[in-house]
């Protein structure tokens, strides 16, 4: 451990160093007189609390006699709630970086103070626009920390509820909490992620919980179905966490991530527990019917063009009358890609046209593409299907998981036609089913796999909570 010297100056004069408070605008120190001493604060210029900072100085200011100790004029002349005496000067360096403030005195030998008078700039908890809901509250995480912290507390006011802080990457030193309820959570499983949030070796989580989730996986980067479920819903979380769930927050991003998570994770949503029992599995079984259909319908509908003969009577008004001038397996993944690339420039339009641009352009295109003989109308319809009913789940992940699995069973099917489509079924469903949890000790399916009865039915069907 590092820590400062007995002089006074000298250790001015490091800090300085340390800090680059030279060359850094927005590092600053300020000195001030304490009785017949001195005392040197140093912070960053837009972190700290203005009104917080003014009544420590006129504090320090109208002290008459400099106390022997850090500790006495913390007692005596600070007075705040977050302060601490420290000598570790890594400590003390990445906590005014982050935020806090650090007060060091003439006689104080290598101690220092740390007053946590940080505010971070955020915007307001509105509701996430990707997880909306037609009832329910209206508040979503932000990219604070604390605040997040403090929306959770606010629903669960458990003296059971444990918020444990972790320091990851040596550069960024991004601010981590692992959250769980210590009655109600496997606390074998909370100490293995507490040991692999410690033993995570990065430089910066840039992308936040995007970055720190990759850094926990690790293995089987092939698998496109995705091992953590995140929200940015204050009461979703607060609800994973009284079923006995582990959160991880992650400073810097609104995501929540939800430990561990299965395939039936992924396809929950708040709406369902908003609504009556009868209507939450009605849109729970919704969801599911549509996740299916998403997954197999073009798949299925190809099939039945290589084998015109098999087709039931009833089903022959799915036939396409022509064949266009493309093949049907070149159409169905020509516009799986015109989807993705829509997707993307709506991304970066401007939100005034946004909306407008998106419909004008799939109208033009697929109006275009039809009279040139490009794609057929059958085409277009069974994609605008599936390209709306990936929407039916909130997750991207899981979307693009099952488009893969879509787009893999169709070029089976168009290779090796029959026993090519029932390779790629199969295929998926075992592909699904040898996916673990985040630590490979929990099935993907559970409580499909192993068998757990009453488990399962409270997935399937939304029950009444007690």
């Amino acid at each position: 451990m590092r820590v400062l010297g007995k002089n006074y100056r000298e250790n001015i004069e490091r800090l300085d160093r340390e800090l680059f408070v030279e060359e850094n605008f927005d590092v600053l120190k300020k000195t001030l007189t304490v009785g017949n001493g001195e005392v040197t604060v140093y912070f960053v210029d837009g972190f700290v609390k203005d009104a917080v900072m003014q009544k420590l100085m006129m504090n320090l200011s109208s002290v008459k006699q400099m106390p022997k100790t850090a500790e006495e004029l913390m007692r005596t002349a600070v007075p705040y709630v977050e302060t601490d005496v420290v000598r570790d000067l890594d400590l003390m360096i990445s906590s005014v970086l982050s935020g806090a403030s650090l007060l060091i005195g003439d006689g104080f030998d290598d101690e220092g103070i740390l007053i946590d008078s940080r505010t971070y700039p955020a915007r307001e908890t509105a509701e996430p626009e990707g997880d909306r809901v037609m009832r329910g509250a209206r508040d979503g995480f932000v990219e604070t920390l604390i605040f997040n912290t403090a929306l959770i507390r606010r629903r669960v006011r458990n003296p059971m509820l444990r918020m444990h802080y972790v320091s990851v990457g040596t550069d960024s030193r991004t601010d981590v909490v692992l959250s769980y309820l210590s009655d109600r959570a496997d606390l074998k499983y909370v100490e293995w992620l507490k040991k692999k949030l410690e033993g995570v070796r990065t430089d910066a989580l840039g992308m936040g919980s995007r970055s720190l989730i990759e850094c926990l996986i690790g293995k089987r980067w092939y698998n496109p179905f995705p091992k953590v479920r995140t929200t940015e819903r204050p009461d979703a979380a607060a609800a994973q966490l009284l079923e006995g769930s582990v959160l991880i927050i992650v400073d810097n991003s609104p995501q929540v991530m939800v430990l561990p998570s299965t395939i039936f994770d992924f396809m929950q949503e708040t709406n369902d527990f908003y609504f009556p029992p009868l209507t939450g599995t009605y849109i729970r079984w919704i969801r599911y019917s549509v996740f299916f259909l998403t997954w197999i319908l073009t798949p299925v509908w190809y099939l039945m063009i290589q084998y015109p003969t098999y087709v039931p009577d009833w089903l022959t008004f799915a036939m396409p009358d022509e064949m266009g001038k493309l093949p049907i397996f070149v159409q169905l993944l020509l516009v799986e890609f015109i989807i993705d690339a829509l997707r993307l420039a709506s991304l970066n339009t401007p939100n005034m046209l946004n909306n407008s641009l998106s419909v004008v352009g799939g109208l033009i295109l697929g109006d275009f593409a039809v009279d040139i003989g490009w794609l057929i109308p059958e085409v277009i319809l069974y994609m605008a299907f599936v390209a709306i009913a990936n929407f039916t789940q909130r997750s991207y992940e899981l979307g693009y998981a099952i488009k893969f699995l879509r787009m893999g069973i169709l070029t089976l099917t168009a290779i090796f036609g029959v026993w090519g489509f029932l390779g790629g079924v199969l295929a998926s469903v075992l592909l699904i089913a040898t996916n673990t949890t985040l630590n490979g000790k929990r099935n993907y399916l559970d409580p499909l796999i192993p068998f757990r009865p009453r488990a399962l039915w409270s997935l399937l069907v939304r029950v009444k909570k007690k």
